[in-house]
């Protein structure tokens, strides 16, 4: 369980600022338990107390944990590069890159007070003058902005999404720590002390029309990294994206979290340690969404009903055991909103198949052997079931497709009623790929037909052809989408050559065996019942 305050955490943890009247003992848990953790004799040497017993951990303290020892990798910024489309920001798991737009004479005035000459020069190198928020601005007769991203070490574990993010761009790239006698975590700390201290970005550059700017608001950093989540992890980056979204348009005080058990719900609260600046509580597999229930209506006795609360929970927890759950919570007409982290595999307890699990796949107790070929199962489609529930917004979509996923957040959370959204959440481990490889995978999902996007919306009209929208997926009438460079056909084939999870179904020459054959007619059939929904087939 989550407690937050109206005090600022960074203050708390230096001892300013008047304590709030909490259950929890804020100050003395930053005094004790976090330093006694950072130094690392916590769990040797804490005594168990209250606090400990009614599992209650202070909001944002993931933000003093030390990542910096993960990975003897850390991105550097090339400056003349960057475009300042702020990918990298959006789609660092752990909050590890900041961005920022600030005035010349500010960032002058701020360079002038630093003494160290080379710290001095290592900093305003950061800065650059794209044309997004300094040229298009000297245009229209105002003062541009010098946008800068920086990287915080102590968040950073090397995973490499960013400089997959940038892409072609190739703002960023990775380098070592150690630089011969040179050690560039200090540096990249003070470089993070300073930018820290830096104003805010002023409102003219954050347009609401270029919704990847949201992470320049600092109202809309609701997640400050420091969460155990493995490096890469495709369900942090959706978290952090969710949270955004909706903390840039309601605010910090207006959001609230119930979280099913499963992977989220370990690297959220590793004791002492929570990356939100959000009240949340954990509950079980089969009941986060009637936890939920219990939440919204009390808030509605208090006039809260306004505030947007949250669901967690991935395939355990909607498409299985809680999947009863989710659908009495659908049909009660509740306005709670649902983000179902779909892995595609319970991640959580050591990789099982559940019933969001594409056939062919090899995970425990659906093993590929001599006599079964992994996961014989059909995948089931939690998007097309809960549409059919009465009166739900639905969407599908991943991170790697931001205008997409904050479009779908943004449209739920003004629903006056429940909404779903899926969300495509690669998992390094479990299907077997690159830490950097969250991004690229989750695109060619989409462009295979494995993972439509899908936005479904009982406002645009009554039938579900006017309420279903394809928008966003490639070649949209036709089967399969055609690369136009390779003129290579995308299929379920290209996406599962990509995965470690479905590696065993191929023959030595990279023939697929016919399980994936089938697994693929699977997608297909069910892009044609979508198209056939949305009137395009």
């Amino acid at each position: 369980m989550g407690v937050t305050t109206d005090v600022n955490i960074v203050d708390l943890a230096k001892g300013q600022g008047a304590l709030p009247p909490e259950v929890l003992d804020i100050q003395d848990f930053f005094d004790r338990v976090i330093a006694g953790y950072n130094e690392g004799g916590g769990p040797e040497t804490l005594p168990a107390d209250l606090d400990v017993a009614r599992s209650l951990i202070p909001a944002g303290t993931g933000a003093y944990r030390n990542f910096s020892y993960i990975s003897p990798q850390i991105p550097a910024f090339e400056k003349e590069a960057c475009v300042g489309c702020m990918e990298c920001v959006t789609e660092c798991p752990d909050s590890a890159i900041l961005a920022k737009v600030v005035e010349p004479d500010v960032l002058s005035d701020s360079l002038d007070q630093v003494e160290d000459t080379s710290l001095r020069e290592f900093v305003g190198d950061h800065f650059v003058e794209t044309t997004k928020y300094y040229k298009a601005y000297e245009r229209k007769g105002q003062k541009g902005g010098l946008f800068s991203i920086v990287v915080d070490p102590t968040k950073c574990k090397g995973c490499g999404v960013c400089v997959a993010a940038c892409g072609e761009h190739h703002a960023l790239h990775m380098v070592e720590k150690q630089q011969g006698d040179k050690d560039l975590v200090p540096l990249y700390q003070k470089t993070v002390e300073f930018f820290r201290k830096l104003p805010e970005t002023p409102k003219r550059f954050i347009s609401e029309r270029v919704l990847a700017d949201m992470m320049l608001a600092e109202h809309a950093l609701l997640y400050v990294g420091g969460a155990g989540s493995c490096a890469g992890c495709g369900e942090a980056t959706s978290i952090r994206m969710m949270l955004a979204a909706t903390g840039f348009v309601y605010g910090r005080e207006n959001i609230g979290i119930v979280a099913a058990t499963g992977c989220n719900t370990v690297y959220g609260s590793t004791y002492p340690y929570n990356p939100f600046l959000v009240p949340w509580t954990n509950s079980l597999f089969e009941n986060a969404a009637t936890d939920a229930m219990g939440v919204r209506l009390r808030w509605n006795q208090l006039g809260w009903g306004k505030k947007r609360l949250w669901v967690f929970g991935g395939d355990g927890a909607m498409y299985d055991i809680g999947f009863q759950a989710l659908s009495r919570m659908l049909a009660s007409g509740m306005d709670i909103k649902v983000l179902i982290l779909d892995t595609q595999v319970y991640s959580n307890t050591g990789g099982q198949t559940s019933t969001s699990s594409f056939t062919g796949q090899d995970a425990k107790m659906s093993a590929v052997g001599k006599a079964i070929p992994g996961k014989t199962e059909r995948r089931k489609e939690i998007a097309r079931i809960a549409m059919m529930h009465p009166n739900t917004f639905v969407a599908q979509t991943t991170p790697a497709h931001i205008n997409h996923f904050y479009r779908a957040i943004m449209d739920a959370n003004s629903f006056d009623g429940p909404a779903v959204v899926v969300v495509y959440t690669a998992c390094m481990p479990e299907h077997g790929i690159g830490d950097d490889e969250a991004l690229m995978t989750a695109r060619l999902a989409v462009d295979s037909r494995t993972y439509p996007l899908v936005m479904y919306d009982p406002r645009k009209g009554d039938t579900i052809r006017e309420r279903l929208s394809l928008k966003g997926n490639p070649a949209m009438k036709d089967d399969w989408y055609v690369n136009p460079k390779t003129k290579e056909e995308v299929n379920f084939i290209t996406f599962a050559r990509t995965q470690g999870r479905f590696a065993k179904n191929f023959y030595p020459d990279g023939t697929p065996k016919e399980i994936l054959n089938v697994s693929m007619q699977d997608r297909l059939a069910n892009w044609h019942m979508l198209q056939e929904m949305a009137g395009l087939r």
